[in-house]
């Protein structure tokens, strides 16, 4: 969708406007869903998240500075929502479940126990910065990425119609944004 429509709509909406309520939902939807599907929440997981930013917008529809730029807000709330859920599962959960009680142990060192954690937290921390760098970019090119990271993924006409960008421009667009990503990343060493 254009940031121009985007806004206009966000403004019918706040009168009150249905039809502009929903369009918005229609049009914005895949991008919230690529950034939930971004984290790999579980199915439910990821659905409660996406009802949570919906409900997010429609509470502070009124208060959005830059209407155009209600895309942005909502990807940006997907992400904290989805951070938030992940948060919270990593607290232990309890469980009955006869597989994961039977499971036969891993003798492991504690040396092979120290260098497993200390090579999960280095991926851990890569991933961090290649976040860190892609949050760097430019809108367009998060925007693109992010919708084209979507699962399953979408068409390049889809691509076109929510972003306004002509369809044979979607592909060199796309490399020029991995290309600046990766360049970061071999900047900060990352890679």
């Amino acid at each position: 969708m254009d940031r121009a429509d985007v806004g206009a709509l966000v403004q019918s909406a706040v009168d009150g406007d249905a039809a502009a309520w929903k369009a918005l939902v229609e049009g914005l939807s895949p991008l919230v869903w690529s950034v939930v599907r971004a984290h790999r929440l579980s199915d439910a997981d990821a659905h409660e998240v996406y009802q949570t930013v919906w409900f997010r917008f429609a509470q502070h529809l009124g208060r959005i500075r830059e209407p155009q730029k209600a895309g942005s807000w909502l990807a940006s709330t997907a992400r904290h929502e989805c951070l938030k859920v992940l948060k919270s599962l990593r607290r232990l959960t309890p469980t009955d479940d006869p597989q994961l009680l039977d499971r036969i142990s891993e003798d492991r060192t504690p040396e092979q126990s120290l260098l497993d954690s200390e090579d999960a937290a280095v991926e851990s921390e890569r991933i961090r910065h290649l976040w860190q760098e892609f949050e760097e970019l430019g809108d367009r090119c998060r925007q693109l990425l992010r919708i084209l990271m979507a699962s399953p993924p979408p068409s390049y006409q889809e691509v076109s119609s929510a972003l306004g960008i002509a369809v044979g421009s979607i592909g060199p667009l796309r490399q020029r944004c991995l290309r600046r990503l990766r360049a970061r990343m071999e900047a900060r060493g990352a890679v």
